[in-house]
């Protein structure tokens, strides 16, 4: 027994070391969840393989909810686009029922004049002149009330001019019955012609590429828009979106960086007849500069691709978006051509659209290929200098001599004519 106290007493301390010595205890600092990765390997083994969480969907659809809004208030103030970004079935419901609500508010007021006037004491009565004809109770009353504010006009039951306060009813019940109209049909118009249903038909391949185009290494996707009728004045953006760090210490949660994708050359301005691959070359302005073949799945970035235009039958802005994050970069691959011409036409088969065939592909970063190839034309350079200067010490050697020559072939001459002197 005391053995085993003893044996049990050790395995604590060994334990109570070992936890002492873990990394487990060792309080984290309180950082963003990005910043984390800042952090010792030992500490940071659980954060190592997360999954990348986007920032913008596939679908386009950004993945960002706004919480803690104390300013509510700043929705009513423009109520119409409320209205139009609601859900289908919120819309259809408000829509409803501010027609209800304006019907049975106007009803209401329609029987309470008949009542304060004593028309229904005076039903059937032909003697007595009422507010409105043939109402007798609050159904009629409402019933009547749809029939004004929709101009429908049965001609059974009438307003009579006996009565001047049914008289401004009227006008105000028309007059804030055709705001109504305006309002709630002008919602339901711009809901069902949003122009984001036009970006359904605009498509973008599911991976990214990297490949050797011209000679430099370059970042692709491919675009293609389903439809017959075409995206005016079509342009496309690309964001990398990724966290970083200041030289202050401050830490940049999904910092925003541009991609060149043309712009300066105007290769972001598309006519988007048929699919496009749209091209980032790798430079030293890139974000991807640095970036090698074995670097890139240890990277959490996501880039971001947005395709902008204006829908030709409407003339309204469209958008559509997209997302690549590393798992969908492809290196060493290019895309399936997928226009061919036919008798008089040309003909794209999208069945090919999303897919990639792998090509030859350097796994080195672009930085390192600029290094390779610099040092590659050094060794050239300096024979050529080298030559050059071992051709001029020849020359110069070779003009000494000629030099020397000449002087002992004067000396010579110099000592015959003292010779034949004497």
């Amino acid at each position: 027994v005391c053995l085993f106290l003893m044996a049990a007493n050790v395995l604590e301390e060994d334990s109570m070391e070992q936890d002492i010595e873990s990394p487990v205890t060792i309080h984290q600092p309180k950082l963003p969840k990005q910043a984390r990765e800042d952090l010792p390997k030992n500490i940071n083994k659980e954060f190592a393989k997360r999954k990348i969480q986007r920032y913008v969907r596939k679908d386009g659809k950004c993945n960002v909810h706004h919480g803690n809004v104390r300013e509510t208030y700043r929705y009513l103030t423009d109520i119409f686009t409320t209205l139009v970004d609601l859900k289908w079935r919120f819309n259809l419901l408000i829509f409803v029922m501010v027609y209800t609500v304006t019907w049975l508010f106007f009803g209401m007021i329609w029987w309470l004049i008949a009542y304060m006037r004593g028309d229904m004491d005076h039903i059937g009565d032909s003697t007595w002149t009422p507010c409105v004809s043939n109402l007798n109770g609050f159904v009629s009353a409402f019933l009547f009330s749809i029939e004004t504010e929709t101009t429908i006009g049965y001609g059974y039951r009438v307003i009579t001019d006996k009565c001047p306060e049914g008289i401004i009813l009227l006008l105000v019940q028309s007059v804030l019955g055709s705001i109504v109209n305006a309002f709630m049909v002008g919602c339901m118009f711009v809901k069902i012609s949003q122009p984001k249903k036009r970006a359904e038909t605009l498509v973008f391949s599911t991976n990214a590429v990297i490949s050797m185009r011209d000679g430099k290494l370059c970042l692709m996707f491919r675009v293609g828009d389903l439809r017959n009728s075409h995206i005016v004045e079509a342009s496309i953006r690309a964001k990398l979106i990724k966290s970083k760090q200041t030289k202050e210490g401050e830490f940049i949660p999904l910092n925003q960086t541009d991609i060149n994708v043309g712009y300066y050359t105007g290769d972001d301005r598309l006519f988007l007849v048929s699919p496009l691959i749209i091209s980032h070359e790798i430079n030293q302005q890139s974000p991807f500069w640095e970036i090698s073949k074995a670097q890139l799945p240890k990277e959490e970035l996501e880039i971001v691709v947005i395709l902008e235009g204006m829908v030709e039958a409407t003339g309204m802005t469209c958008q559509a978006r997209s997302s690549y994050i590393t798992s969908e970069i492809l290196w060493g691959y290019r895309f399936t051509p997928v226009l061919t011409l036919e008798d008089g036409f040309y003909e794209v088969d999208y069945n090919s659209f999303h897919e990639t065939y792998e090509t030859n592909t350097p796994v080195y970063s672009a930085k390192e290929l600029a290094e390779m190839a610099s040092r590659a034309e050094l060794p050239l350079t300096w024979s050529v200098s080298s030559k050059l200067d071992q051709h001029a010490e020849l020359e110069t050697e070779e003009e000494e001599k000629n030099q020397e020559d000449q002087n002992e072939r004067n000396g010579d001459v110099a000592n015959l004519e003292n010779e034949s002197k004497v």
